[in-house]
Parts: C-alpha cells; structure tokens; sequence
C-alpha cells in the first residue's frame, strides 16, 4: 500500500496552501497591487493631462491663425485704401499742375496779346508821328511852291497810299 499513500489527499496539507496563498495574495495586494495601480493612475493622469495641454494648445493655435487672419484682411483692406488714397492724390496734384500750367499759359497770353497791343498802338503813333513829319515837310514844299487844289489832292493821295503800303 505504498503506492496510496503517495496518491492520497492530505487535508491539513490542502488547507495551510490554500491559507499561504490567501497570505500571499494580501501581501501581493498590499506591496505590489497598490503601488503599481497608484503607478497607473499617475501615468493616466500624465497622459489627460497632455491631451488637455494638447487640445488648448490646438485651439490656441487655432485662435491665433484666425486672429492673423483677419490681421491679414485688415492689412489688405488698408493697403488698398493706402494706393487708393495716393493715386487719388497724384490725380489731384497732377489735376492742380495741370491747372496751373493752363492758367500761367493764358497768363503769357494775356501779356503777349497786350504787349502786342502796345507795339500796334506804338506803331500807330509812330505812323501818325511820321504823317505829322510828312505833313509838316508837305506843307513846308507846298509853301515853296504854289500849288492848285488838283495838285494838293494828289500829293496827299500818293503821300497816304505810300503810309498804307508801309504798314503792311
């Protein structure tokens, strides 16, 4: 009977198994579960904690690439009233030289046409100041010499058709 004793079930043996591993089981828990689930929480709470940097960090971006945005419309916007004004401007100066210049362009005109004025009256004067010499050496001829109506008229028609034809 050898070869039962060896199969045979020891009660007292199957009891202090099963109460070492009941031991061994709050051991564990307390010395290894505990620590490793606190280890476990802490890498999770890392991890939220990351994600939530992340997502702020994204809607920070997000924020600043519409802020730039519109930074960017509003620049655009005021580069255009920016050439606007300036073109507007150069129209206007360019307008006011133009004017300038027509107005300075009449201004000569005004003077040559009155400086033209004065040399014809000039001319004219000179011309009567000439008929009064020619006259006046006509009259000094004439009184040399007696002379009958007829021959008065002529000298005085040929003397007037040689000032007109002196004046054109």
């Amino acid at each position: 009977m050898q070869t039962l004793e060896v199969i045979s079930v020891n009660l007292w043996q199957i009891l202090i198994s099963l109460a070492n591993l009941v031991v061994l089981f709050f051991i564990l828990k307390i010395f290894l579960y505990k620590p490793v689930k606190n280890i476990m929480a802490a890498r999770q709470a890392e991890i939220d904690s990351g994600y939530a940097a992340a997502s702020e960090a994204e809607k920070s971006a997000k924020a600043d690439r519409d802020a730039w945005a519109e930074k960017i419309k509003t620049a655009e916007s005021e580069a255009q009233a920016i050439i606007k004004n300036a073109a507007d401007k150069a129209n206007d100066n360019s307008d006011r030289i133009i004017n300038e210049a027509k107005d300075k362009a009449r201004d000569i005109i005004r003077r040559a046409e009155a400086e033209a004025e004065l040399e014809h009256k000039k001319a004219q004067d000179d011309i009567k100041q000439e008929i009064v010499v020619v006259s006046t050496v006509l009259t000094e001829k004439m009184l040399e010499r007696e002379i009958n109506e007829k021959d008065h008229r002529e000298l005085i028609e040929s003397f007037i058709s040689k000032i007109g034809d002196g004046n054109d």
